[in-house]
């Protein structure tokens, strides 16, 4: 659940996010969330508003510590799987990104480019859309992550051709001084500023690659099947990922998962990315939204539920916060919550706090008798096992 926080990180006054807590303050702004898949399975242990507070054999759950420097999404996902990110990654949020490489996407695309400014990608369609059409410019700008977007129309600009644009942008951006996260390309359609819309199914992530091994790795090198869905094999740049599909959405990603719980007999990690909670309500401030976003998805989560074999492990988390109530639209630095559910848990209860999001990468290995590597960040969960 992208950005589900569940109250601040010790540290998040150096990150200006003191008092923030995503899942509270949504329901503070919005009311009570009516949820009673997830209330069944113990998201009342996270909050003491919005929720009964239920008993759940079935079902343990924990809130989990970043112990990695930053707020982004590589840096929690890459931290679930292991990883240790002690820089952050770079943000051009308040300048915009420099000239001299503006200068040189420019000349080695062929394109001129607008924008060069942080915006939600809904809202830098409407302003420079128009003029994109017009004259086929291309519409880059950044965000509070650690991005450089580039977006175009789809008649305009074909996707292939935008998608090479994107790769030399991420050879640019390999340069120190310029070096960002992930180069996205943004295709949309539409008629005029009325009518823009992003086509999310032909979004395309271009990452670093991740800094040291991951659960993923050791999986994959171990042929365990590694599914990611979503973003999740553009976070790791496809990096242990044996199979990756994309989705349009929450509810597609969601049917997505189902199809192949019901489907696919191979065990394995299947890792979902669920990004409209952070990337349509979270950025954009919209509390009543995100409320219905849950809402949706726990529809969706009981459809699933219903589908798992008995030995199947759920495990429901977030990557870092994005409090609906915090000035300006940057994610905030917060503890997520853990949420692991099976037919053969029987004794489930709320644990104590962990300190490391890489707790469930090294849970998983555990699952599957591997062990991580001296570099990876984790310890076991071990009461999920006995």
């Amino acid at each position: 659940m992208d950005s589900l926080g569940v109250g601040e990180m010790p540290d998040a006054a150096r990150f200006n996010d003191q008092g923030s807590n995503t899942l509270k303050h949504i329901i503070e702004k919005a009311g009570p969330i009516n949820a009673p898949t997830l209330e069944k399975i113990g998201i009342g242990d996270f909050v003491d508003i919005g929720f009964k507070k239920v008993d759940h054999p079935n079902s343990y759950t924990c809130i989990l510590k970043e112990t990695s420097n930053g707020k982004d999404t590589m840096t929690g996902h890459w931290e679930m799987m292991g990883i240790n990110t002690t820089k952050p990654f770079q943000t051009f949020t308040d300048t915009g990104f420099p000239q001299s490489l503006v200068n040189e996407l420019s000349k080695k695309t062929g394109y001129k480019f607008i924008g060069n400014y942080a915006s939600s990608g809904t809202k830098i369609l409407e302003v420079l859309g128009e003029e994109h059409m017009r004259d086929k410019s291309l519409i880059l700008y950044t965000s509070s992550d650690s991005v450089l977007q580039i977006a175009a129309h789809e008649e305009i600009v074909p996707v292939k051709e935008l998608y090479r644009i994107c790769e030399i942008a991420r050879e640019i951006c390999m340069k120190p001084e310029y070096f960002v996260g992930r180069i996205i390309a943004r295709p949309f359609i539409g008629k005029d500023k009325h009518s823009f819309k992003r086509v999310t199914g032909d979004r395309h992530d271009i990452a670093v690659s991740p800094s040291g091994i991951t659960t993923l790795d050791i999986l994959k090198e171990n042929k365990i099947l590694t599914l990611g869905i979503g973003k999740i094999g553009d976070i790791f740049n496809q990096q242990g990922i044996a199979k990756s599909i994309k989705s349009k959405n929450n509810e597609d990603g969601m049917n997505i998962t189902i199809n192949e719980l019901k489907t696919n007999p191979q065990s394995g990690l299947y890792f979902i990315n669920l990004v409209e909670f952070d990337s349509e309500y979270g950025h954009r401030r919209n509390a009543p939204g995100y409320k219905k976003c849950i809402e949706d998805f726990d529809k969706q989560l009981s459809d699933f539920i219903k589908n798992m074999k008995s030995d199947d492990l759920l495990i429901i988390t977030a990557d870092h916060g994005n409090d609906p109530i915090m000035p300006g639209s940057d994610h905030t630095r917060e503890m997520v919550p853990f949420i692991a559910y099976s037919t053969l848990i029987k004794n489930g209860k709320k644990l104590e706090t962990r300190n490391s999001f890489a707790d469930i990468g090294d849970s998983v290995l555990f699952n599957f008798k591997l062990n991580k590597k001296p570099t990876m960040l984790g310890n076991c969960i071990k009461e999920l096992f006995e």
